[in-house]
């Protein structure tokens, strides 16, 4: 009877760890401050969009489909009332698939920020992005500074501090000869 169990998990542990060494790795992610190649996504019109340039940009992976990223919304709505017109950027890149559901959604919500479709998740996975919702804030020179995992309350006092001093600092532009727009990092 122990030679059983023994052996039961012997080959609970082989199954296991053919299991895990089998698994896919995670795509590599954008490392903080470095600066990215860029991406054109079309927005809910269809419009193909690139990330604003000299602003500072919330830049959030999410999904309609996605319970912590509908929670999230309001903050990030009331974060883009209260510094829409000091320069923050909020650029919301939606990973669903349907434009049309995507849409509804979006007006049902009155999401007032910029919301792009990346239906083939190319520009999120190039960002190593495999789980919803996923957040970076970019600097003024297009350097991602702080990557942010899971739902966040974006008016938290913590965050806010953050975000009123990066908007306080001056827009260097290093965009220079390379594209100017954000790359992966980790």
């Amino acid at each position: 009877m122990k030679y059983r169990w023994l052996l039961v998990l012997l080959i609970m542990g082989v199954i296991g760890s053919t299991v895990w060494l089998g698994m896919p790795k995670a795509p590599a992610a954008v490392r903080i401050s470095e600066a990215g190649s860029g991406f054109r996504l079309p927005d809910l019109q269809g419009t193909m969009q690139s990330l604003p340039k000299g602003e500072v940009v919330l830049l959030n992976f999410w999904a309609t489909w996605c319970p912590p990223c509908r929670k999230e919304i309001p903050s990030m709505l009331e974060l883009h009332e209260k510094f829409a017109a000091q320069g923050l950027k909020v650029v919301a890149v939606s990973v669903d698939q349907s434009r049309d559901q995507l849409s509804s959604f979006v007006r049902e919500q009155k999401m007032s920020f910029q919301v792009l479709h990346d239906a083939d998740t190319l520009v999120s996975q190039g960002y190593g992005v495999f789980r919803f919702p996923e957040s970076f804030l970019i600097d003024k020179q297009g350097k991602v500074r702080y990557h942010l995992l899971g739902a966040v309350d974006w008016m938290s006092p913590p965050l806010l501090k953050t975000i009123e001093g990066m908007l306080a600092e001056p827009a260097i532009h290093t965009y220079g000869s390379s594209s100017g727009e954000l790359e992966n990092n980790g």
